[in-house]
């Protein structure tokens, strides 16, 4: 049984959003169980009820909810409504920070709600002057920093699709994606900062280029150099020549369908090409705005802070909060540089209200000893996120512990193909070690056992038996729908599979287990990756891990790869004390037949562990795009260790 860490006060219950929007749907409503079985078994009402919740501005009215509910995939959301994504975040012209951005050793910049509307309109014009028009295509291989979210939203209010990635991508990494979209307009920094190194970006730009034929025009934000030298880069523009001259010009937001276009998402690409998800300027909208408003409780006096890179959907999921009002915080670098408080000193100074971050992240900052609640003043914090990985118990632990007693810690996951959620925070309930909160609204999400039914109290597929409008309109460059049905629909025909492996308890807890796809599976009995790694790095010895099932005679065997800690070494103890605790703390099935130290473990550039490369390699296949990992050369270990092939 889970240990309750948190509960909120029957006042902060009452103040929340959520519960003033679960009385306005229905007064007799007391939990969120009641409201969450009436959001999934009444959809057309529920996400009515949202629209008008969180302010959604159309120039038209939509003339239904949805087509037919039962169409998965292929429903069709608010048709009749006519919008713009960027004018809904846009809506704000007041002198209130609308950004604040820390750049690694830079001073802090800020910039208003107005200002952000005029540096909008003066790029929108720009691109509209370029020919930019609604079904093109911009992209932004860029830092996180206010300029990014500028070209975004300009972008959005011509009606062009947005597709970006982080400056730290390898060539091969951009081509993939990029080369399938093929943008119109490329916005780039000339360089970015990481650990108090200096990098240049537009070298690569440069070569890039060569193989993006499409590009007609790129656009230079300088960030490491006051004015940087583009010679080298065909067809660029300096961003402050580029922007349209004139002053208190007023946006032109070209009023779309729901469905219209407004991001192009990627897998990780680390099995072939990456797959492009688009996905409709409603749909992200009116999903994210449920997330931040009702899930995060966001109000237009917070401030809000996600550590991410413009690489990861929680760039797209962060930059919505602007459509609330709320003050954003950008951070671009590395987070434990100079010392591991970066992010916790930056919280004080713009005393942060809601702290997103990763579950790495978490676990890093936890091995170094830091303890934010004794350096900084977070008085005004009253919420942390976590995603991209699975949140320990310990991890849970040390967030109350040492960063604050009195918050809710809301553990998410949902992913780059819904540019949202499926299961996430409450602030109406209490928070349980290890889990996440509950099942988001809207989300009809389940546990489906082996014989595709849902399971409780057991590990299961995560699967969506319902639509959702954020759910991509389709895959680019895919007629047919073909590999939109491949990536999700045809385990189940008419179930959405997400491919992670999860528990979902009476209660409503949701705790996960890993992917699926890299499940291990020995003597037939499935088993998550995630419940060794909670054990195995929370010993002091261990600094990483990863673990993978070997096919071994005509069986599947589990084999766990340590990074050591400073100073420790993998003794013939150390393998007994490890094996010990995954007996003891989760089951004999759990014990891997083999422990091998390595000198790093693999990530993609969104911080996740790539257990199936791994894989691939053990098995002697051949990893497609290495360009997708952070540290590719780390996979090099892997191949032909001559312990994998003994008994």
């Amino acid at each position: 049984m889970s240990k309750m860490l948190w509960k909120p006060s029957r006042e902060r219950v009452e103040n929340s959003n959520m519960y003033r929007f679960m009385k306005s749907a229905n007064s007799e409503f007391r939990d969120y169980a009641r409201l969450h079985d009436w959001s999934i078994g009444s959809i057309p009402e529920f996400w009515a009820a949202v629209w008008e919740f969180v302010g959604i501005r159309a120039s038209k009215p939509y003339s239904s909810v949805v087509d037919d509910i039962k169409k998965f995939p292929g429903a069709r959301w608010f048709e009749g409504a006519q919008l713009n994504f960027a004018e809904n975040l846009l809506r704000f012209r007041d002198d209130r920070v609308a950004l604040a951005f820390w750049g690694e050793g830079q001073a802090p910049v800020r910039m208003t709600y107005k200002e952000l509307y005029d540096q909008v309109a003066r790029v929108a014009r720009a691109l509209r002057d370029l020919g930019v028009k609604k079904g093109d295509r911009v992209a932004g291989f860029m830092p996180n920093m206010p300029e990014t979210i500028v070209a975004m939203l300009a972008a959005a209010s011509l009606g062009a699709a947005w597709s970006s990635c982080s400056p730290d991508f390898g060539i091969k990494g951009v081509l993939d994606r990029f080369g399938q979209i093929e943008p119109r307009v490329l916005f780039t920094a000339d360089g970015y900062h990481f650990k108090g190194r200096e990098f240049d970006s537009l070298s690569r730009v440069g070569e890039i280029l060569r193989d993006l034929p499409s590009i007609e025009r790129v656009v230079v934000v300088p960030y490491t150099k006051d004015q940087p030298d583009i010679s080298g880069v065909p067809n660029s523009v300096h961003y402050q020549d580029f922007k349209a001259r004139e002053p208190n010009l007023e946006i032109e937001f070209e009023q779309l369908p729901f469905t219209h276009p407004l991001y192009i998402m990627f897998t990780s690409g680390t099995t072939g090409l990456p797959k492009c998800m688009v996905q409709s300027a409603g749909g992200v909208l009116i999903n994210q705005l449920k997330e931040l408003v009702l899930h995060c409780d966001l109000r237009k006096d917070d401030t809000i802070f996600y550590f991410t890179t413009c690489g990861w959907m929680m760039w797209n999921w962060l930059v919505c909060s602007l459509a609330v009002g709320s003050r954003v915080v950008l951070f671009d670098g590395n987070p434990f540089h100079p010392d591991p408080g970066t992010l916790w000193k930056m919280a004080q100074d713009e005393k942060i209200t809601i702290f997103g971050t990763s579950a790495g992240y978490l676990s890093a900052l936890q091995a170094t000893g830091t303890k934010p609640k004794e350096a900084c003043d977070l008085a005004p914090l009253k919420a942390v996120l976590s995603t991209g990985s699975p949140l320990s118990v310990e991890s849970f632990e040390y967030v109350y512990r040492d960063i604050k007693e009195d918050l809710q810690l809301a553990s998410i996951a949902g992913g780059s193909d819904i540019n949202g959620c499926f299961v996430g925070g409450n602030p109406m309930g209490p928070v349980y070690a290890g889990e996440i909160q509950c099942r988001c609204l809207g989300m009809q999400v389940e546990a489906f056992g082996p014989d595709a039914k849902p399971v409780v109290d057991r590990e299961g597929e995560l699967v969506c038996l319902a639509p959702a409008p954020s759910m991509p309109t389709h895959f680019f460059n895919d007629p047919d729908g073909e590999k939109y049905k491949d990536a999700y629909f045809r385990q189940y025909p008419g179930v959405w599979r997400h491919g992670d492996f999860i528990n979902i308890n009476a209660r409503g807890g949701v705790v996960m287990l890993g992917r699926s796809d890299t499940t291990l599976n020995p003597g037939g009995v499935r088993i998550g990756t995630a419940e060794i790694y909670r054990q195995v790095e929370g010993l002091e010895e261990i600094q990483d891990s990863l673990v993978i099932g070997q096919s071994w005679k005509n069986d599947v065997r589990v084999i766990l790869f340590v990074k050591m800690a400073a100073g420790a070494e993998l003794t013939e103890e150390l393998k007994a004390k490890i094996k010990k605790t995954l007996r003891q703390n989760a089951s004999p099935r759990h014990v891997p037949a083999k422990i091998i130290a390595v000198p790093d473990v693999p990530y993609t550039l969104n911080m996740k562990k790539v257990e199936l490369a791994v894989k691939q390699v053990i098995e002697g296949k051949a990893v497609l795009n290495r360009d997708a990992l952070r540290n590719p050369e780390a996979l090099d270990f892997y191949a032909g260790i001559p312990e994998l092939q003994e008994d």
